[in-house]
């Protein structure tokens, strides 16, 4: 099946919910997380942390409290998906898989100490749920990621290999319980095949994607490469799920053909303005991005302020089809406003005052659910977009 880079763009805006979704509150959330198969969890607080932003993005009526219902309710879960996430509780099953393979030895980051994971394990079995904070510190007494005390890289190793989960955070802190104490009851435990947990991958890919090639569906899951190709194969050949070929690009991407049919057809593009997050499931694969989209987007907050192009943590905007600007945000909450310290359109966007209107309007939407009641200007920002904040701002 042949596609043009525009249908392929629709189809994966579409398939990501980014256009006329759904989704309408607690239960909108639920939905919206079981469709995308993860939302990831990040502890930067620039502005609402990602994965309140992610679904902000997609939920109507969305709030900051429907994660933390969720997890009380046992319909989510945190584990490890290409990094930190919440997952939906009906694929908890097809966690058992990486969890066993952690088990039998694999290292999650560290060199693991044996004698530390039973004496963590053996607190929280006698103590109840713990934080790492309740564990002696190292005597470096670094707090750098990679100066983990002991204590700290033998929780997070059990959590890697199952033996513990995270019941709840507190302050952004993980707080560490046995498994058997927090999943929910009644849930499917069975260990899936290896061929079953790669048909899982392969179909949760296309389906919140639209459209995947091998190396996407097998995104740093270096242990299932292998059998991530041989089950593409199987399920081609089944008629479960076809070739793609897109326009211009020589990867083979695959799909389910009726569901690409259907979303090709409908030819309205929604030119609904969305402020994203760096982390968002439609852009945190960045060389898919690049390849359907044609955005070069990095996060430059790792980087010395010297060597930044662009900004400290650039929120990509996307309106129809194109990813047309990103902007720098700095949130004042004690002054309860949202700056934008600088502007960048991408190359070959030409502001209009169609997009400069859609855009200020989701801007003060996006201001609101940070907290913000106003907007500030920085130096990048654009004329027309500075005008535009002054009318709406004199008009309140």
């Amino acid at each position: 099946m042949q596609i043009s880079l525009s249908e392929a763009q629709r189809l994966t805006l579409a398939s990501q919910c980014l256009y006329g979704n759904p989704f309408v509150g607690l239960q909108g959330t639920i939905a919206a997380i079981e469709h995308l198969g993860y939302v990831q969890l990040d502890t930067l607080a620039v502005v609402t942390r990602a994965h309140h932003h992610t679904l902000w993005s997609r939920v109507k009526e969305y709030r900051v409290n429907f994660l933390d219902t969720l997890l009380l309710e046992k319909k989510i879960f945190e584990y490890w998906s290409h990094a930190a996430a919440y997952l939906p509780a009906c694929d908890f099953r097809f966690t058992l898989y990486p969890k066993n393979i952690y088990a039998c030895g694999k290292s999650h980051w560290f060199q693991q100490d044996e004698q530390m994971k039973k004496t963590v394990l053996e607190r929280i079995q006698k103590e109840g749920p713990l934080f790492s904070k309740d564990f002696k510190c190292s005597s470096n007494g670094r707090s750098e990621w990679y100066g983990w005390k002991p204590a700290k890289k033998a929780l997070e190793q059990l959590f890697m290999e199952g033996k513990l989960m995270v019941r709840e955070r507190r302050g952004f802190q993980k707080l560490y319980d046995l498994t058997e104490r927090v999943f929910p009851e009644g849930i499917a435990l069975t260990m899936p095949s290896e061929d079953e947990f790669a048909q899982h991958l392969i179909l949760k890919s296309i389906s919140a994607n639209g459209i995947s090639t091998a190396h996407e569906i097998g995104y740093l899951r270096s242990f299932a490469k292998t059998a991530i190709a041989k089950n593409i194969k199987y399920l081609v050949k089944e008629g479960a799920i076809t070739p793609i070929e897109v326009e211009n690009i020589e990867t083979i991407y695959y799909g389910i053909r009726a569901k690409c049919e259907a979303l090709i057809q409908n030819k309205v593009v929604d030119r609904e303005v969305y402020i994203l997050s760096p982390f968002d499931n439609v852009a945190i694969q960045r060389k898919r991005l690049q390849t359907l989209f044609g955005i070069d987007f990095s996060i430059e907050c790792y980087l010395p302020e010297a060597k930044r192009k662009f900004g400290y943590f650039c929120l990509p905007i996307l309106h129809g089809e194109r990813f047309v600007a990103r902007f720098d945000p700095q949130v004042e909450r004690s002054e309860r406003t949202f700056y934008i310290k600088s502007f960048h359109a991408e190359k070959g966007f030409k502001m209009t005052e169609e997009f400069a209107g859609a855009f200020v309007e989701k801007l003060r939407l996006f201001a609101a659910f940070n907290g913000c009641e106003k907007v500030g200007i920085g130096r990048g920002e654009p004329k027309c977009i500075k005008d535009l904040l002054k009318l709406r701002q004199k008009k309140k």
